[in-house]
């Protein structure tokens, strides 16, 4: 059977995340980007207040990573690290591992955030197998928290909409439940003050299920795709003393909050708490090449090492973990945070964030605001008979008026680059404080 396809007819490709029908009656484009825009193909202009999703940390196109991919591609397009290695693999590891808190300075690389997710669960597996502690095989996730799109990431997430049309998923996994309390919380100007005992519902799990059967717990130290919620004062310090006394990996997963987004390296940096294995992605390598990279702590490492039962210690890879331009383009990310001070650069800009933000409080719709660094949320009422609707409005309107943001459900969220200026975060505010007066 064959079919007529048209060149760049809107049909053929199967959108993500997206209500295709909906796009491809009116769809937007963007062609190029440079710095803290985007432009279409009429060459409008396009503040981007969501870093592209959450990940082009040093703006878009800058020219240091450029010239390294490009410079990259012409040296060594691809190899495999299969029983073989190229020079940069091993240097980006190294870096990675000096950057990262505590002793997690082992690194596996993938090509996303849903693979780093699914590495993380099977090296948690496979480590508390080699270490004779075979029957802990259950992982604990949390309500509203996404890990990805792979069937380990929906399983342990706790979306609905992503989980509802594959089936079982995996067997063997609880959740904690999620940390937003509008009743209490509601206006928060970073941390909660109200739910760090929402963490001792892992204990309950324990009793539940017995430490014996548990492996790890996952969580984002603060859950961006669901709409931005919060960790409580104290919060994530109580999940990992719980995780220690009963002997239980605890696992971070960072693929938003890694690489300065919340004003420091890394949010586990932030909240003084060490995970025993993290996930990255996204800020990894400015988004300029997919990748992806799970750290873990020496002792986990070695442990595998010297309890393996073959040659091969773990048996799980990529064709292109530890791509050659992924590499280049992550050391030269590396290099840009470093020279440009970003992250202390995102520390310095959350205040004026935090204060615009907040500034909408009595704009219309709004029932909550929320932030930490330079990632926030505002909160809108949702339509009685269609709920995400307004939300949806708000992204096309303020696309359509010169402002990208990111919508889920009935929740705008905002993470500009780490490059952003007072004068931006002020323009992408007012922006969206026109588009909330004018959607009903």
């Amino acid at each position: 059977m064959t079919a007529h396809v048209v060149p760049n007819a809107l049909d053929a490709y199967w959108m993500p995340f997206t209500p295709n029908r909906r796009f491809k009656a009116h769809p937007r484009f963007v062609e190029r980007a440079e710095g803290m825009y985007y432009f279409t193909p009429d060459d409008r202009r396009i503040l981007d207040a969501t870093a592209g999703l959450w990940c082009v940390n040093a703006g878009h196109g800058h020219p240091r990573i450029v010239q390294a991919i490009q410079a990259q591609a012409a040296e060594l397009g691809y190899a495999t690290n299969f029983n073989l290695g190229h020079p940069k693999a091993f240097e980006f590891a190294g870096r990675l591992a000096a950057l990262l808190p505590g002793d997690l300075d082992h690194v596996f690389f993938t090509n996303s955030g849903s693979e780093s997710v699914d590495t993380a669960l099977k090296i948690a597996l496979a480590y508390q197998r080699a270490r004779g502690q075979g029957t802990r095989t259950r992982f604990i996730g949390r309500e509203r928290g996404y890990h990805g799109v792979g069937f380990g990431g929906i399983s342990v997430g706790g979306i609905a909409r992503n989980r509802m049309s594959f089936g079982s998923l995996l067997p063997g996994v609880d959740h904690l439940p999620h940390t937003h309390d509008l009743a209490r919380n509601a206006f928060s100007r970073g941390l909660p003050e109200h739910g760090a005992e929402l963490a001792d519902a892992l204990e309950g799990l324990v009793a539940l299920h017995d430490a014996s059967n548990i492996a790890a717990v996952i969580v984002e130290p603060v859950a961006g795709s669901t709409g931005v919620l919060l960790p409580p004062q104290g919060y994530l310090q109580r999940l990992r003393a719980i995780c220690d006394r009963h002997d239980v990996l605890l696992i971070f997963d960072e693929v938003i909050t890694g690489f300065g987004r919340l004003g420091a390296p890394f949010a586990a940096e932030l909240f003084g708490v060490q995970p025993d294995i993290m996930t990255l992605a996204k800020g990894l390598t400015n988004a300029a090449v997919p990748m992806g990279a799970v750290a873990v702590r020496g002792p986990i490492y070695q442990t595998m090492l010297d309890h393996a039962d073959a040659p091969i210690e773990l048996f799980h890879g990529y064709t292109y973990s530890g791509h050659p331009l992924a590499c280049a383009a992550g050391l030269a990310t590396l290099d840009v945070y470093r020279d440009e001070a970003l992250f202390a650069r995102a520390a310095a800009m959350a205040g004026p964030f935090e204060a615009a933000l907040h500034g909408l409080g009595d704009a219309r719709h709004v029932i909550d605001i929320r932030n930490l660094g330079l990632v926030g949320a505002v909160e809108l009422a949702a339509r009685p008979d269609a709920p995400g609707e307004r939300g949806q409005e708000v992204f096309r309107t303020a696309f359509d008026r010169g402002l990208l943001v990111r919508v889920t459900g009935d929740i705008v969220a905002l993470s500009p680059a780490l490059i952003v200026e007072s004068g931006q975060i002020d323009e992408a505010v007012g922006l969206l404080r026109e588009v909330l007066a004018s959607v009903p």
